[in-house]
């Protein structure tokens, strides 16, 4: 096991990022997952005594299921998903089987085509709900945008926020409509500020020690792109989607233009919900 933190993160190397937390990566890596989804095991890891608690045991892959086990095993008590994408919680099952550990999620799963659709909490959560596990306390803060289940979760205490995918290090979240709003992320960003936070603990990537500054970060970035949007509009007078694609995200690789599209179909819908602009079949236009 590595104590500090290394500069790259390797899947399925045990690293201890936090003195109560250790970080297991899912074999995952890709566009989308950056080096992988983050397992974090929470608890005393000095001692080897105590009761255990996990955020996000990640994607149905049995090798990392298996690591997950291998390192919390019946001390393991509590099982928490950040949301309910398919890289995100579908090995909840398979470690709750292993060692009776309880679920713990929002109780609705969206039905988009990218969800875990198996996925039922034993206990569904809702906002500032704070889970007692003895030695700590964690607590569920609400917050859609990527996802309309998205739970970020507070070490009460510490200052350590566990971000699952509304932040990430490293790169930006895509916003996927139907089920992702970027209304819903500007606001769950702001949110944000009303805890005490000292540091994030991100589904994808390494801690981020300044958490005000990096919401600051991402919301400038997010209303540039917004400011693209609209000047693209205004020149063009009327646009689809996929003609605005390359104006508005004329500064990334084209091989992002995928998941872009989504996001700027969230920034559409954002500005439709302002009352900035409308929609008429497939075509857009500023009010």
């Amino acid at each position: 096991m590595t104590t500090t933190t290394p500069a790259k993160i390797i899947p399925g190397e045990v690293v201890r990022p936090h003195p109560r937390v250790l970080r297991i990566t899912a074999p995952n890596p890709g566009m989308m997952t950056g080096p992988g989804t983050n397992s974090y095991i929470i608890g005393d890891h000095d001692g080897g005594t105590g009761d255990l608690a996990m955020i996000d045991p990640g994607p149905d892959i049995a090798s990392h299921a298996e690591l997950l086990i291998k390192n919390t095993g019946k001390r393991l008590r509590w099982i928490f998903c950040t949301h309910t994408h398919t890289d995100h919680s579908p090995s909840s099952r398979a470690v709750a089987k292993a060692t009776g550990a309880v679920i713990h999620g929002f109780g609705k799963v969206p039905q988009d085509g990218r969800q875990d659709t198996e996925f039922k909490p034993d206990r569904a959560l809702v906002n500032d709900d704070v889970v007692d596990c003895g030695a700590f306390k964690i607590r569920a803060i609400h917050t859609p945008g990527h996802a309309s289940n998205h739970i970020c979760y507070l070490l009460e205490g510490s200052g350590l926020l566990f971000t699952g995918d509304h932040v990430m290090q490293g790169s930006t979240v895509v916003i996927s409509p139907p089920d992702g709003d970027m209304h819903d992320y500007f606001a769950s960003l702001n949110k944000l500020s009303n805890y005490q936070i000292t540091t994030f603990a991100p589904g994808h990537g390494h801690f981020i020690e300044t958490p005000r500054e990096e919401v600051s970060k991402i919301i400038a970035h997010r209303l540039k792109r917004e400011q693209k949007v609209i000047d693209a509009l205004v020149k063009a007078k009327t646009a689809t989607i996929d003609e605005l694609v390359p104006v508005v995200y004329d500064d990334v690789s084209p091989k992002l233009h995928v998941p872009a599209r989504r996001s700027l179909h969230g920034h559409l819908l954002k500005l439709e919900k302002d009352g900035k602009a409308v929609v008429s079949g497939e075509t857009w236009r500023m009010v």
